[in-house]
């Protein structure tokens, strides 16, 4: 391997940067399972937020 031949730590950095975002792609799937969002009533914060924009709307 010449000196300054930068493919292998290229190529390193490439797969770590691929492997750390599937980790934190997998992360964020189960903390968002935990949290409750795939349930049958994981849509209701985002109608409580239509619902309050309503409301302030509404008020003078």
């Amino acid at each position: 391997m010449a000196p300054t031949d930068y493919t292998y730590p290229s190529v390193y950095f490439a797969y770590l940067f691929f492997f750390l975002s599937f980790a934190l792609a997998v992360y964020f799937c189960f903390r968002s399972r935990k949290d409750g969002y795939w349930g049958e009533k994981g849509e209701d914060a985002k109608y409580q937020v239509f619902e309050d924009d309503d409301i302030h709307r509404r008020t003078p």
